[in-house]
């Protein structure tokens, strides 16, 4: 199975990303003030039901690829590699004024947690993302490969899970939090990025 140590940097990079504020933070966190905790959890789960989604697809679309051709798998793995670099850069030049969260409406959990599920579903970046970001940390020699990225995808969407039901719970602290710096918005970029543009690079390398 997957090694110690792919494992840890796997864990350290996906909570680095889920705990800068992105979409699904400022979505949970609008829902959390205008709905509550229940609406504001309930759009977590959303969120990570649309992430299992998108990690399922990917498992066995890239699973199936491997079983095809071994060289195909590496070409998605290079590409993904130049994806996320691409993604690094783009994030850290973006210019990004202050972070404010979106305007949301009270609604119901359910229907929170159908916006969360559609939004997360619907959205072509969340599938190109599974799809450059899985295969990095995916190694045929340490077995299944369906198994890794199996593991892979309940670990990601478990964490989401668990921030945002943190963020929903804490909605009000983290709220005036943002409030009192809004020039967090200013660096937001820059830290998505270098964590981009470290794990592409890295991942090329390794793979040498």
């Amino acid at each position: 199975m997957i090694s110690h140590d792919v494992l840890t940097t796997y864990l350290i990079v996906v909570l680095g990303l889920m705990i800068i504020p992105g979409p699904a933070t400022l979505l949970t966190l609008a829902r959390s003030v205008s709905g509550g905790r229940r609406a504001g959890m309930a759009t977590g789960l959303g969120i990570a039901a649309g992430d299992f989604v998108h990690a399922t697809m990917a498992t066995f679309g890239l699973s199936a690829l491997l079983a095809t051709s071994a060289l195909a798998f590496q070409a998605v793995k290079y590409a993904g590699v130049a994806y996320l670099v691409y993604l690094g850069i783009k994030a850290f030049l973006e210019k990004s004024g202050s972070l404010d969260l979106p305007a949301a409406q009270m609604v119901s959990p359910m229907q929170a947690f159908r916006q969360g599920l559609f939004t997360e579903i619907l959205n072509p970046k969340t599938a190109l993302f599974f799809l450059a970001f899985l295969p990095q940390f995916i190694h045929p020699e340490s077995g299944s490969v369906i198994a890794q990225f199996s593991l892979l995808g309940i670990i990601f969407v478990g964490l989401s899970i668990c921030v945002t039901s943190v963020l929903a719970i804490a909605a009000g602290s983290v709220r005036g939090w943002l409030g009192r710096n809004r020039s967090i918005g200013r660096w937001q970029g820059k830290v998505i990025g270098s964590i981009y543009m470290a794990l592409g690079v890295r991942l090329a390398f390794q793979q040498q």
